[in-house]
C-alpha cells in the first residue's frame, strides 16, 4: 500500500512534525508513503531528516484565525489545487491519502474523491472538519471545536484523537545536553521553557522577557525561530537562554520544570506525556484560542502576558500536584500513535 499525505503550512511547524510522526506509524505497519508540501514550503523539518517530499499547490485559508473573506479567496484557489493534486495521486499511482490539517487536508481529500482512492482527514481547524467530516473517515483533534461534542453528524467513521507523537519524546536525557548549556544556566534552580513553536511568536517572546525581568533565581530558556527580527532584542536578556531551533528538545523536556507554551499544538501533548506541568499563554498565534486547559484539567494553567509571573510561580510551587494531573493524561497521549495507525490500517484497506 502506497500513501500520500498531504500537509499544510511550510514543513517546518507543528504540521510537519505531526505529518512525519504518521509517516513513521504507517512504516510501523508496513505502509509506504510520500510527503506532499505546496510548492513555496522550505520543508526544514524534512530536510533536517533526509526526507524526500513531492510538491503540489495546497492553499490555506487562515486556519482558526481565518475570515470569510479569507475562505472566499481560498475557495478560489481550491479547485485548480485539487485538479492538480488528482494528477498527482495519478502519477505516483497512490492507494490512498491522508489530508493533514488545514488546507492538506482540504486539498488531499477533495483530489482523493476525484481520484476514486480512500482518504482519511486529519483535523484540528473549523474548516477543514466540516469538510472532512463530508467526505471521508476522519480523525479529530482536539484543537477542533467538534472535538468536545458528544454527537458528530457524518455518515463516516470519526474518531476523537490525541495528536501522534515521536514514541522516544518521553526518553530524553538531560546530561546529554548539560555540557551544552551556556555557564548562566544554574542546575540549583527552577528550569522554565518557553515555547510556541518552530517558530517564536511575539507574545510568547514578551512573555518570556516580562518573566525574566521580575525573576532572577530561575532557568528561563527560549527555543524557536523569532517570526520578525526585532524579537531577538526582546528576549536578549541576562536571565533568559535562548536556545532557538534545537533538535534535542526531548533532552530539554527531561530537563525542564515546567512549559510555557500555547494553547495549541504538538508541544502540549508531547509535554503532558512527558508529564510536565503546562501554562499556557493566550492568544499567542493570531488570537487563536482552544481552551484545552479544560481537556487536561489539573494539568494546565492559562495565563496572559501581563499576569505570567503570578501564575508561572503559582504553577512552580505546585508543580507535584500538576505532574500527577498530566500522569492521568500521559498514557492515553502515549497510546495515540498506536490508535491512529489502527484507524488508517483499517479505513484504508
Amino acid at each position: 500500500m502506497k500513501l500520500l499525505i498531504f500537509v499544510t503550512g511550510r514543513g517546518m511547524g507543528g504540521d510537519a512534525v505531526t505529518a512525519y510522526n504518521i509517516t513513521k506509524i504507517l512504516e510501523s505497519n508496513n505502509i509506504e508513503s510520500k510527503i506532499v508540501l505546496d510548492p513555496s514550503a522550505p520543508g526544514y523539518y524534512f530536510k533536517k531528516r533526509n526526507v524526500e517530499w513531492l510538491t503540489s499547490p495546497i492553499p490555506t485559508a487562515g486556519g482558526h484565525a481565518t475570515t470569510k473573506l479569507k475562505l472566499i479567496k481560498g475557495a478560489l484557489k481550491t479547485l485548480t489545487a485539487s485538479i492538480q493534486a488528482f494528477r498527482l495521486i495519478k502519477k505516483e499511482q497512490a492507494d490512498g491519502v491522508i489530508g493533514c490539517l488545514g488546507g492538506g487536508c482540504v486539498i488531499g481529500c477533495l483530489a482523493a474523491k476525484i481520484a476514486k482512492v480512500p482518504s482519511i482527514g486529519v483535523v484540528g481547524t473549523p474548516t477543514d472538519t466540516k469538510i472532512s467530516i463530508k467526505l471521508n473517515p476522519t480523525l479529530i483533534l482536539p484543537e477542533s471545536t467538534h472535538f468536545k461534542m458528544d454527537h458528530i453528524e457524518s455518515k463516516y467513521d470519526t474518531k476523537k484523537q490525541y495528536l501522534p507523537i515521536k514514541s522516544d519524546i518521553i526518553s530524553g536525557n538531560k546530561e546529554n545536553i548539560l555540557s551544552k548549556l551556556p555557564e548562566q544556566f544554574n542546575p540549583n534552580n527552577s528550569s522554565v521553557l518557553f515555547s510556541s513553536g518552530s517558530t517564536l511568536f511575539d507574545d510568547m517572546a514578551k512573555a518570556a522577557r516580562k518573566f525574566a525581568e521580575e525573576n532572577e533565581n530561575v532557568n528561563i530558556f527560549v527555543i524557536g525561530v523569532p517570526l520578525k527580527e526585532e524579537l531577538e532584542e526582546v528576549i536578549n536578556h541576562p536571565n533568559i537562554i535562548n536556545l532557538g531551533y534545537i533538535n534535542y528538545i526531548e533532552d530539554l523536556y527531561d530537563l525542564i520544570d515546567l512549559a510555557v507554551i500555547t494553547d495549541d499544538g504538538l508541544t502540549l501533548h508531547e509535554t503532558l506525556a512527558c508529564e510536565i506541568p503546562i501554562v499556557t499563554v493566550i492568544g499567542v498565534k493570531y488570537g487563536r484560542y482552544h481552551n484545552l486547559a479544560s481537556l487536561f484539567e489539573g494539568a494546565v494553567l492559562e495565563s496572559h502576558v501581563d499576569n505570567i509571573s503570578e501564575v508561572v510561580n503559582n504553577a512552580l510551587v505546585n508543580k507535584e500536584e500538576m505532574k500527577k494531573a498530566a500522569h492521568k493524561y500521559s498514557e492515553g497521549i502515549c497510546e495515540a500513535p498506536n490508535e491512529l495507525g489502527k484507524f488508517v490500517v483499517e479505513h484504508m484497506n
